[in-house]
Order: C-alpha cells, then structure tokens, then sequence
C-alpha cells in the first residue's frame, strides 16, 4: 500500500487538537509534513517542518505554500483544519458583523486561497489530496452559532467545487464533519457554556457525551484517522463526499 508514502502534505491548524493527530498520522506514515498554525509556540514542539502564518489572510496563504514549496517541494496533500469556533457568537438577531467577518475570513476564504494556489501544481503532476474539516453543524446547526455553521456549510460547497473541477486531474476533495471532540477549542466553548447556563464545565461535557450512541465524543486521533485515509492514494475512489465522524449519531 502506496498511502501517503513521500508524498508533500500541507496541513493547517496543525499546533493542536485534530490538526497535530493529522501531522503526525501523515509523518509516521512516511510523508514529508508542512505544520501550519499562528501559534510558533505551537508548531516548535511538533517535531515537524513548521511555518507560522494567518490562514485568514490571502498573503499567509501564500506564505504557508510557498515555505512547503520552497522546504519540501509541491503541494500532494492539503488538509484544511484550521478554524475559528462559535464560543464567542450571538443568536442571529445579535450577531455583529465583525464576528461573521472574522468567522468567514478564517474558516472559508483561508480554505479557498489555499486550494486556490495549491491546485494548479496538483493538475500539472496529475495527483491531489484535498481534505476540509467542517462539522455537523454543517447539517445541524448549532445554536447561536450562525457564522460557525455557515461558513463550515461554505467548505461543503467548495469542497464540491475542488472535487468536480479537479476530477480530470487525478485529484480528490473530500470534507471531514466531526461532531464533539474534546480539543481546546471545544473546552473554550464548553466553558462559555457553562458560564451561560450557570453550570459547570464539565456537566457540558457529560451532555455533549451523552449526545452518542457510545455514550462519549470523539478523540482527535478518530478523526484524524479519517482524514489520513482521504489524503492517501487508497482513497482515490472517494471524491466529493462529506463524511461524518461522530460515532454513529444521528444528529
């Protein structure tokens, strides 16, 4: 089994939670791994090759690819896993448009201008991987969340895009739709939560747990094992697809 054996991965959000499980699937399992994050603190104690950059600008996009580019060569992989969280939203009536600015600039123009500049390289080579986390709350929204699920809804749509543009290339797009994992993003609005509600932190926990049918959330390494499998050659009949990792809910 080829997998992602030397193989260029790029992979954003990469100093923590699923994005480092991703990095370091890809780099045991033989590719050469871009670690992209704003957090240098971060990305130092991944072991890997790292470059500190906002996704949510067009020139840290550029700046990400060009330092894979220039390090390990181009681009075979993309893992888009960078985002920005829903803790800090309002219910619609109330949202700012700050807030959906930020949310959008980070979690779906960061995506674009990244499959933008990688893709060319992948139809000039005749092989891409291309690999957005979203959400379920793409499908089921969260409440007080409208900038969160729609611009994770967004990545559904450009995933689409890459997958039906990129067909002819050898390249496949694909989405990831975590439910709960428990990173620190999720503590973060597990914390606002319970601030909210008047309860604690880890009685949210015990609801989100009970959200599944096993009675717990997903790990980081779950769906990072999701996202390995689409960035590898076995997964070239899958392109176009959106799929859940949230331990079987219905949700």
């Amino acid at each position: 089994m080829a997998g992602v054996t030397g193989r260029v991965a790029l992979v954003t959000g990469a100093g923590r939670g699923i994005g480092r499980a991703v990095a370091g699937l890809l780099a045991a399992r033989g590719a050469r791994v871009m670690c992209v994050s704003r957090s240098e603190a971060e990305l130092e104690t991944t072991g890997m090759a790292w470059v500190a950059a906002d996704l949510g600008t067009l020139e840290g996009c550029e700046r990400a690819v060009e330092a894979t580019e220039r390090q390990l060569g181009g681009v075979d992989i993309l893992v888009c896993n960078h985002g920005l969280g829903s803790a800090h939203e309002k219910v619609l009536w109330e949202q700012t448009t700050e807030t959906w600015r930020e949310t959008m600039r980070i979690n779906l123009d960061g995506p674009f201008y990244l499959t933008r500049r990688v893709m060319p390289g992948m139809v000039e080579r005749g092989y891409g991987r291309i690999v957005y986390t979203s959400s379920t709350a793409a499908a089921v929204a969260e409440h007080a969340g409208s900038a969160y699920n729609s611009s994770k809804s967004g990545l559904l749509g450009l995933m689409a895009s890459a997958a039906t543009d990129g067909a002819a290339h050898g390249i496949t797009a694909n989405a990831v739709l975590p439910g709960w994992v428990r990173t620190e993003m999720a503590e973060r609005s597990a914390r606002a939560e319970a601030t909210r509600r008047g309860i604690t932190p880890e009685q949210v926990w015990q609801e989100r747990d009970a959200m599944y049918r096993q009675g717990r959330v997903a790990t980081p390494l779950e769906v990072a094992e999701m996202i390995a499998f689409l960035a590898s050659e076995e997964s070239s009949g899958v392109s176009g697809e959106p799929v859940k990792v949230a331990l079987g809910s219905v949700a």
